[in-house]
């Protein structure tokens, strides 16, 4: 009988983290939509992912942030270096669903905090992308050079919607209050975000 190879197992198991990391991701957003239309019969679309916290989706959202969390927390790497920055941006993902973001007006200390922590945990998850999860050998496989194309593609769409956010936010918020702008840039980085963390898990161009 063939004996299990215990170094195989946590390889995959190490798999299996990234990509339920990388799919809660991509699926918030429209989980958030779909139960809104199909459960509360609410309004769909926010002005911000953050703000169905205020919606009977709360539960999904705080959980998914959470969750999150605790795999950042758990996600072990290939350098002390990457298992730490994984740990912060764990701790920046607690932030993210404990201190909820300011319904309306102008934004009060938890939404503050709030703000804060979304774009640290967001600038983390984008360069871990573009710098860590493209380290590799000196002679990557067509594969592994594939797959460093979408990590850097990730990252940078990450960096650059975080950037339109934080404009809007500082410029634009006052003249359009009721734009759900913020959401469809949070979605665009949520969905770059798990597109990244699967490519990792060995969903697209995985090493033969």
């Amino acid at each position: 009988m063939k004996r299990p190879n215990p170094s195989t197992d946590l390889s995959y198991s190490y798999l299996a983290l990234r990509n339920a990391i990388g799919w809660i991701g991509i699926l918030l957003p429209f989980v958030l939509m779909a139960g809104m239309v199909l459960i509360f019969n609410g309004k769909v679309i926010q002005k911000t992912i953050s703000q169905y916290y205020y919606t009977g989706m709360r539960d999904v959202f705080v959980g998914s942030i959470c969750a999150i969390a605790l795999f950042l927390f758990f996600y072990k790497g290939y350098t002390k270096w990457e298992n730490r920055v994984a740990t912060l941006a764990g701790f920046f993902a607690i932030g993210i669903a404990w201190f909820p973001t300011t319904l309306s007006g102008p934004l009060d200390l938890a939404g503050n905090i709030h703000l804060i922590c979304a774009s640290i945990f967001f600038l983390i998850l984008a360069l871990f992308s573009i710098f860590f999860f493209t380290r590799g050998a000196a002679h990557p496989t067509k594969r592994k050079q594939k797959r460093n194309i979408i990590y850097v593609a990730c990252g940078v769409i990450m960096i650059i919607s975080l950037a339109a956010i934080i404009i809007f936010f500082q410029f634009l918020l006052s003249t359009h209050p009721d734009s759900n702008f913020v959401f469809w840039a949070e979605t665009i980085t949520l969905i770059a975000f798990g597109i990244s963390w699967i490519t990792k898990g060995g969903t697209l161009y995985p090493d033969k």
